[in-house]
């Protein structure tokens, strides 16, 4: 090896997803930017060759006994990869949205301020775990097993009592849930005659007998004219030992209301199964705690403060707001843990997060806030000579924030770390040291490299990123004129601070604002029901792991026609979820293996290799293709496959057109939704939504994963809407899209309570010669 061997990653024949056999150096200890259209292959290439195989590689190191305990992950396709170092992944993914997940428990910060009011507060309740709302207070004896040779000895220990700081009503989750009875039970059935509507409490079923063969009440009574006390043995009876009357055995009988508070109140909802979650959502209403009101602390540790702010006060503060007041704290007793309280809390203002306060729950983070979270555990790392991997990190930034990300990016770089982005957005483009362009295309058509250099280099380049990397931003010669107005009156919601505006309809509206200004407060949470908005986010979509775009959109059903009309067979055949599926892996195309706490493994099914469908199925053609090559079609390519005159043809004609004209060609229509990014399933939604006949469209962020060739897709697919006599709202900070609106609506002038104001009303060009921080940007930009 070379002597400056160890200052490349060289990567030798990538071919994993769609990269054609690539060969390519990339500089270590450098800002490299990964660019190209969306679906070209930078994920392919960053995150699932580089930073996979890094991964890979660390597991390896560990013993044998810890790697049996770890998922197992496959070695990308390549056929060589060098110079790898420690890669630390900072993606999209959005945290868990465990209800116990805040922003301070994510970030650590809650465990600084729990330790800090432990020292400092007056009166003193105890240590951390007093100020702990996962910690519950509790009391009894301890004990010590000490065996020597034959002898055996339990030895009592003194009485313990762990102080914790859990409110007891709500135990610490802030808010409590009443269960309606009456979606639980028909009460004029009996057990053994299905009066239970929960989910997986069929008759015969092992939930039903639990209670049915318990001999606390009669089973073949209504539940109706049960007395109380078997009302109450049904309902609320607390863990008792019973003996099971068919099998002899002892087993743990529980009510009704604590069982299903274990088995499905405690879970993440977005974890859940569909039909589970729906359930939960009829049947449960959750309110704010009363005792705590919301804080999720016991009355000890709401009363224990420090200068009169207690630890729940701190918790709500915003983030920059209780920055300041742990500036003004002066105890040399703990000055280190200020420190780093200080050093943690201004992290958050760098990266455009100081609008959030600390008991935020974390799974109310959009993708890209929940990534700038993740940074924070990076940004006052002493690590040097790491991996760092950025998957497009100004999703949701204002080009303001962007300014303040790239800072970031270089101080990482700065420390001889080697730093790869993902990215679309000019402004970071701009500051790389080495650019990587893919493409020329998405899908099939991607995969390959279409410049290596620096930033002067691609503008000339000629590739589609450069070329649109060279225009400047262009305003609208002419702007269209409203129909009318959407009025909001005195909204107060958040941020917002008693704000008065309308809203025009028949034209592009584009809401700006730094992140945190009040922007999705406004458009999401304060326009008249009467309006009619139909609003289509980058919310994860509800499905299970079989969904995908060909189920989501409807174009299964015109496609299993097809084939049984080709095959004078019966529809359900070509389902990998009816008589079709392939029966090993019951149509998923893999098997899952679950693996109690730890991440489920999944593996090809061996027996359909993963196409889903039983070998019979595969058998009938279509067009001389089987069910499982069409759906590993891409939308572009079904398209084309699809064009003719049969009626139940045009129909998944019309479908792929609408996917097609969102930008999502190069999409496999039979990938899983789970694979797919939060603007893809936004402009996924769109699609199917393209389809009704909605007058009013609310899009949060549509740019977001989009090239500058993408998004001059998605703006003539806005003016098509628009001139179509819909009207549309975009809630945005593209540059582009700004300049291309009829009229802006600019919140600001910060983020936070120091936001929540309109700042500015009018024309994109008006925008340009105002003074507001969204116009300055602007001017930037034009020609």
């Amino acid at each position: 090896m070379s002597a400056d061997a160890h200052d490349w990653i060289r990567i030798q024949g990538a071919r994993e997803n769609n990269l054609r056999d690539l060969t390519l150096d990339i500089p270590k200890r450098e800002l490299t930017v990964f660019t190209g259209v969306s679906g070209s292959g930078k994920s392919s290439l960053v995150l699932d060759t580089i930073a996979a195989e890094s991964q890979r590689l660390i597991n390896e190191t560990y013993t044998a006994f810890l790697q049996g305990m770890m998922p197992t992950a496959s070695r990308p396709d390549v056929d060589r990869l060098q110079g790898l170092t420690t890669a630390i992944t900072v993606d999209q993914s959005r945290l868990g949205a465990n209800p116990r997940s805040t922003v301070g428990t994510v970030t650590d910060v809650d465990a600084m301020l729990r330790v800090l009011f432990s020292r400092l507060a007056e009166p003193h309740i105890g240590g951390p775990k007093a100020f702990s709302f996962n910690v519950a207070s509790s009391s009894g004896t301890g004990s010590i097993r000490i065996e020597t040779g034959d002898r055996k000895d339990i030895r009592q220990l003194a009485e313990f009592h762990v102080t914790g700081g859990m409110c007891p009503r709500c135990e610490g989750r802030g808010s409590v849930s009443e269960i309606d009875l009456t979606r639980l039970y028909d009460d004029s059935r009996s057990l053994n005659q299905g009066a239970l509507t929960i989910p997986g409490y069929k008759p015969g079923s092992w939930n039903v007998r639990l209670y049915a063969e318990s001999g606390f009440l009669d089973p073949d009574r209504p539940i109706r004219d049960f007395s109380r006390r078997e009302l109450d043995n049904f309902l609320y009876k607390g863990p008792t030992k019973i003996k099971y009357q068919k099998q002899g055995i002892n087993i743990t009988y529980e009510g009704l209301i604590p069982r299903i508070r274990k088995s499905m109140l405690s879970k993440d909802p977005e974890g859940m199964q569909p039909h589970i979650r729906d359930f939960v959502e009829r049947a449960v209403n959750f309110t704010t705690c009363p005792e705590c009101q919301g804080t999720r602390l016991a009355e000890a540790a709401r009363r224990a403060t420090i200068g009169g702010l207690s630890i729940a006060d701190a918790s709500a503060m915003q983030v920059s707001d209780l920055a300041e007041w742990v500036d003004d704290l002066a105890e040399p007793s703990v000055g280190p843990l200020l420190e780093a309280l200080r050093d943690t809390l201004g992290s958050f203002s760098e990266i455009g997060l100081g609008y959030l306060s600390l008991n935020r729950a974390s799974g109310s983070l959009s993708g890209g806030e929940a990534q700038r979270v993740k940074m924070i555990r990076h940004l006052g790392s002493a690590l040097t000579d790491v991996t760092y991997v950025f998957d497009e990190p100004t999703a949701g930034l204002h080009p303001a924030d962007i300014d303040r990300l790239n800072g970031l990016l270089l101080r990482l770089r700065d420390k001889s770390n080697t730093v790869l982005v993902v990215e679309h957005k000019p402004e970071t483009i701009a500051i790389a040291d080495h650019i990587v362009d893919l493409g020329p295309g998405a899908g099939p058509d991607g995969g390959g490299i279409c410049y290596q250099g620096d930033v002067a280099g691609l503008r000339s380049s000629g590739t589609v990123t450069g070329r649109h990397l060279a225009t400047p931003v262009v305003l609208k010669h002419t702007v269209r004129q409203p129909c009318g107005t959407v009025p909001v009156r005195h909204a107060n919601l958040h941020n917002l601070r008693d704000v008065s505006v309308d809203i025009p309809l028949g034209v592009l509206c584009a809401v700006t604002g730094v992140a945190g200004s009040g922007k999705s407060s406004l458009i999401d949470g304060c326009l008249p029901p009467q309006a009619g908005a139909i609003t289509i986010d980058q919310t994860p979509l509800r499905g299970s792991r079989r969904s995908n775009p060909a189920t989501y959109t409807g174009l299964l059903d015109p496609i299993r026609k097809a084939f049984a009309t080709a095959n004078s067979v019966r529809p359900a055949l070509f389902s990998s979820n009816s008589e079709g599926a392939c029966p090993s892996c019951n149509g998923n195309g893999v098997i899952y293996t679950e693996l109690g706490f730890m991440e489920t493994t999944a593996t090809i099914c061996e027996d359909c290799g993963g196409k889903r469908f039983q070998p019979a199925v595969l058998e009938y053609r279509l067009a001389g293709r089987d069910i499982s090559e069409v759906l590993e079609m891409s939308v572009e390519q079904a398209h084309r496959f699809f064009s003719g005159p049969d009626a139940t043809v045009r129909q998944a004609d019309r479908i792929l057109s609408r996917m097609k004209d969102v930008g999502l060609g190069y999409l496999a229509i039979g990938q899983p939704l789970s694979t797919l990014s939060g603007g893809e399933l936004q402009r996924l939604k769109l699609a199917i939504q393209m389809a009704g006949d909605g007058g009013l469209f609310v899009l949060d962020e549509p740019t977001s994963g989009l090239h500058p060739a993408d998004i001059d897709v998605l703006l003539r697919l806005l003016d098509k809407l628009v001139d179509a006599g819909r009207s549309v709202i975009v809630i945005e900070h593209h540059l582009a899209v700004i300049a291309h609106a009829d009229w802006v609506i600019d919140l600001g002038p910060g983020a936070g309570h120091n936001g929540g104001l309109v700042d500015f009303e009018g024309t994109p060009r008006e925008l340009a010669a105002s003074s507001t921080v969204t116009g300055r940007y602007l001017a930037r930009r034009l020609d």
